[in-house]
């Protein structure tokens, strides 16, 4: 273990080099793969609005900045891997209009290969406008859902999934998604799934399906009723997944795995000056997908994520890997026992 906390291959390795990392996840890492993550599910245009602090209601706040950036529970999760070094691709419905063709540009200019997204007139993305409070670095999200969005009922096909390392989904495209991660189960490929709505068609035949389920704190306590990150992490545990992760901020994580034989165990947070909260907990799931498509071991996963969501929590940009690096060589968290 480095001065970090992690392993040697844990950083700074680059895509043409996975082949030689230990395989530790389920993940072949021997076998020659073109995408380390194919995402399904929502992109998004985020519209940044920086005020001083959060008004009450019926006052008027100034502006500091306005900033326009892509985003989406899956759009950053491949934005924030493929920074880190993965090589992603994104497979979700796209409409042919202006904020639909904004999502593909920004994707192509990141890295990520967009060429097995379908577009439809119909079809549309995620607008969201987002206040952040500039002294707590808190901040409220205003979104608005348009067209047909999120996993394609019967695209893309069962070949192209049998090309990626990992499965992300989300829960845009409930029926779409079950299709894929039926399609990754057949061919051993693993699912890491970010999902925010028990509300949506087949949510329960997902939630079962999924192998690494990462839910924040604030959406897997009342699903699971439990009153802790903990006891929600336990409750989502089962045999058949690899791992069941619940965040909880500036608190850390709590992860259940067969490794530690059904009981939760507590993952800290690097404590760094959080001034930009939103997307965190996206890069924590496409650095998690990344380091589980190099085959990391589950706590390094955890680690590498962790670090990249504090990364992030300090700026309104998506991290990239030299500050991930930096982190983790000098913060080194102390795990609870």
């Amino acid at each position: 273990m480095g001065s970090a906390g992690v392993s040697p291959t844990s950083v700074g390795v680059s895509p043409t080099d996975l082949g030689h990392l230990p395989n530790s996840s389920g993940v072949s890492s021997s076998t020659k793969k073109s995408f380390d993550v194919l995402g399904l599910g929502c992109a998004a245009v985020d519209d940044f609005v920086y005020v001083p602090t959060y008004p009450a209601a019926d006052m008027k706040a100034r502006v500091e900045k306005w900033h326009r950036q892509c985003g989406g529970l899956t759009g950053n999760a491949l934005v924030s891997a493929a920074r880190l070094g993965a090589r992603c691709a994104f497979a979700g419905c796209l409409g042919t209009d202006e904020l639909s063709d904004c999502v593909a540009n920004n994707f192509l200019s990141e890295g990520v290969d967009v060429s097995y997204a379908p577009r439809f007139p119909e079809g549309g993305v995620v607008h969201s406008t987002i206040v952040v409070a500039q002294n707590t670095g808190s901040r409220n999200i205003f979104y608005e859902v348009r067209g047909v969005m999120g996993a394609h009922p019967s695209q893309p096909s069962e070949s192209v999934i049998g090309e990626a390392r990992v499965l992300f989904i989300d829960h845009y495209g409930m029926p779409g998604n079950l299709r894929a991660i039926k399609c990754a189960r057949r061919l051993g490929v693993p699912v890491v799934a970010d999902i925010e709505d028990d509300a949506v068609p087949l949510f329960e035949e997902v939630l079962n399906e999924v192998d690494h389920l990462i839910l924040s704190e604030e959406f897997a306590c009342p699903l699971t009723g439990k009153k802790s990150a903990a006891d929600a992490a336990k409750a989502l545990w089962r045999p058949n997944r690899a791992a069941a992760i619940v965040t909880s901020g500036r608190n850390g994580c709590w992860s259940v795995s067969q490794a530690s034989d059904g009981i939760p165990r507590h993952h800290p947070t690097f404590k760094v000056p959080a001034t930009n909260t939103s997307g965190c907990g996206d890069v924590f799931h496409g650095a998690y997908a990344y380091r589980l498509a190099c085959g990391d071991s589950l706590e390094d996963r955890i680690r590498f994520a962790s670090a990249a969501a504090a990364v992030k929590a300090q700026q309104p940009e998506l991290p990239d890997l030299q500050a991930v690096e930096n982190l983790l060589r000098e913060n080194a968290p102390t795990f609870a026992t």
